[in-house]
């Protein structure tokens, strides 16, 4: 398989005996669901390919149903299964202001100054907001908020972010 795939849910369980699967997915994706019609299900290190027949939302999950799956017999297996589509078709869909999390690691960080502070290292989910994890040269690590106030500027064609330093945040 030549496309970089990202995870965009797990196969939870059935639903019903007609081949339909519960898919629990990130709240606000349903957009970037119903837009797609090819979907990849990773098992034993192989990728299946899978065509989308028809989906529908209930509670927190996506009920689909793939033309390859005809009864529960067919779905068993894929069970805890994650789902898969090509990282540019997600990437295309993204909105203003945000980004994957493998678009920002390794991007180079500067002060509002123009200053380097480091590297982009890792995200780390913290509820309401991330944190942007970053090594400077010397191998110290600092944690900024992911907010616009604090990282006003993402520029991922020239792999940098820009930190508003503000007292104490880079100490």
């Amino acid at each position: 398989m030549q496309e970089k795939l990202i995870s965009i849910g797990k196969i939870t369980n059935f639903h019903g005996i007609a081949g339909e699967v519960k898919v629990g997915y990130s709240k606000g994706k349903e957009k970037q669901l119903l837009g797609e019609k090819t979907f990849y299900v990773k098992k034993d290190g192989a990728y299946k390919e899978l065509s989308l027949s028809k989906i529908r939302f209930h509670k927190n999950v996506a009920i689909i149903k793939f033309k390859e799956f005809s009864s529960i017999n067919d779905v068993m297996d894929y069970k805890g299964c994650n789902v898969f589509i090509p990282i540019e078709n997600l990437r295309n869909n993204l909105e203003e202001d945000e980004f994957l999390v493998d678009d920002l690691v390794g991007v180079d960080a500067f002060d509002n100054e123009d200053n380097f502070v480091g590297k982009v290292e890792f995200i780390d989910k913290q509820g309401s907001s991330d944190l942007l994890g970053i090594k400077n040269s010397e191998g110290k690590e600092f944690l900024v908020p992911f907010v616009k106030a604090l990282v006003p500027i993402v520029d991922l064609d020239n792999k940098k972010v820009v930190i508003n330093a503000i007292e104490g945040l880079l100490d």
